[in-house]
């Protein structure tokens, strides 16, 4: 439960902020996905682009504790 904690609540964190920053400089309703304009409402794009930032930060946060695993840990 201790290591869910130390890589959700940072990759929660970076995701809010990098949805700040990325949805400040481009508009929703802007978008375009495979060529074609986006049908969903800014919500939905916000809510989408909210998750995938949060899960890209969550899979940079595992692969560091990960990695930071000592050789007991990993020879048990």
């Amino acid at each position: 439960m201790k290591r869910a904690i130390w890589i959700l609540w940072p990759s929660f964190i970076v995701a809010g902020i990098g949805e700040i920053i990325f949805f400040t400089v481009f508009d929703p309703q802007e978008l375009y996905l495979f060529g074609e304009p986006t049908t969903l409402s800014r919500l939905g794009v916000y809510s989408i682009g909210f998750f995938l930032c949060w899960a890209f930060a969550a899979a940079s946060s595992a692969l560091t504790c990960f990695l930071q695993r000592t050789p007991k840990e990993i020879n048990r």
